[in-house]
């Protein structure tokens, strides 16, 4: 009973709302998480909108040392951790011992701290570098902070895996559960928002002015956001044998490497395509058993086209119901994908589609069955959640109604 894994519990710290109630219901709603950044100056930038989580303060969720131990970036992914168990319903003492492993991906961890660290240096010499703060900077950190919470002994692992870095954590969990090196693995991605990566997207004209519009034929870029996405993945055998609520099941995950560009796609899609292949048939589905898509969907020219190259070489002339949250909570980077994650799993309990806001002018380069401006009911049986990132990655994970996915594609994996 190894083979399949299967979701129990989830947990988010996102801009549209904290714990999986309020981010359920306001993605459903459409209602939008973007607002004045507050954190930092961004007028200097011209720009001043983000995704920034303002409601979120880590004395609310951590004990006191643990707050002065973190960063933003770790403090969010306790955060959520502690949601996605008690949603689980686990016992905090159930998850002691090396059986439980965790995995947590982000694109630049603890930058803030870093930054700090690099403005004593720098501007006052290394007398002035704050050492308490030295222990806290590590995105190696991330999930050990977790792992000391709940006494998980297990494999620790922190994926950079840029703006795809959810999808992996959560793929790779999913096979250390199969292989055998876990029960439980918690899993997912966080990320902050911060003025040096804020910084770097609008030099790169990647930067919408006012909102996300993805696949609109006037669509500008993206928006950078923040948050923390983290779910419970159990083994088959482990969730009956405590009676678990089993919320949805992890197939396969796909990961590619275009080796193209490091901020582009590669134009064919050629890498997102053989991911998306490899998601579906490692589940031991069919392209025609996909009833939804999570786009990665970031809003920009090069990115919208290539995920409509992909839809069309993958389903052909079958037009699948595809849909961005990046247009409500904004670019989550390495969060992006878990928050996406949790979103599937939103749309495997309910059967909502959620919207993608702000899709007005269909772009004939992006002729897909966007879910637009207003969320929709349909078939939720099985789902892929798709990320791309910097360097070309790409990552898919297939997600399932529980009994869904054919556990004989796994056989023989290491």
């Amino acid at each position: 009973m190894t083979a399949r894994v299967y979701i129990t519990g989830v947990g988010v710290v996102s801009s549209i709302g904290l714990g999986k109630q309020a981010f359920y219901e306001a993605l459903a709603a459409g209602r939008s998480g973007i607002s004045a950044i507050a954190s930092f100056d961004a007028s200097k930038l011209g720009r001043s909108l983000g995704g920034e989580v303002k409601q979120f303060r880590a004395k609310d969720h951590l004990t006191a040392a643990e707050a002065r131990r973190t960063g933003r970036a770790s403090a969010m992914a306790l955060a959520a951790a502690r949601m996605a168990v008690a949603d689980a319903k686990i016992a905090d003492g159930d998850l002691r011992g090396p059986r439980t492993a965790v995995v947590i991906g982000t694109t630049m961890g603890e930058v803030d701290v870093l930054e700090i660290l690099e403005d004593g240096w720098i501007r006052r010499g290394t007398n002035h570098v704050k050492s308490a703060l030295i222990p806290k900077f590590a995105s190696t950190l991330l999930p050990i902070h977790i792992a000391r919470a709940f006494g998980a002994e297990g494999m620790q692992l922190t994926l950079p895996g840029a703006c795809a870095a959810g999808n992996y954590a959560i793929g790779i969990a999913a096979d250390l559960i199969r292989t055998g090196k876990a029960d439980v693995v918690i899993a997912g991605a966080t990320e902050i928002l911060q003025e040096l990566q804020y910084a770097g997207f609008v030099r790169l004209a990647a930067m919408a002015t006012d909102r996300c519009q993805p696949f609109d034929k006037n669509r500008q870029g993206l928006i950078v956001g923040e948050g923390a996405g983290v779910v419970v993945l159990e083994s088959e055998a482990h969730a009956v044998r405590r009676n678990a609520n089993v919320v949805a099941e992890v197939g396969a995950i796909g990961i590619t490497c275009d080796a193209y560009h490091i901020t582009r796609p590669h134009p064919d899609a050629t890498g997102s395509i053989s991911a998306m292949r490899q998601a579906i048939s490692r589940s031991g589905l069919t392209p025609a058993d996909v009833d939804f898509v999570n786009a990665h969907g970031t809003g920009t020219k090069a990115n919208d086209q290539a995920e409509a190259k992909v839809m069309h070489e993958v389903f052909g002339d079958r037009r699948v119901p595809i849909s961005s949250m990046k247009s409500t909570i904004g670019h989550c980077m390495g969060a992006a994908s878990a928050l996406e994650a949790i979103g599937c799993v939103m749309t495997i309990e309910t059967g909502i589609y959620p919207p993608t806001m702000g899709y007005e002018t269909p772009d004939p380069e992006c002729d897909i069955a966007v879910v637009a401006n207003e969320a929709r009911k349909g078939p939720h049986d099985v789902l892929l959640n798709n990320s791309l990132a910097f360097g070309g990655y790409n990552a898919v994970v297939c997600f399932a109604k529980p009994g869904r996915i054919d556990p004989s594609g796994f056989q023989g994996d290491a």
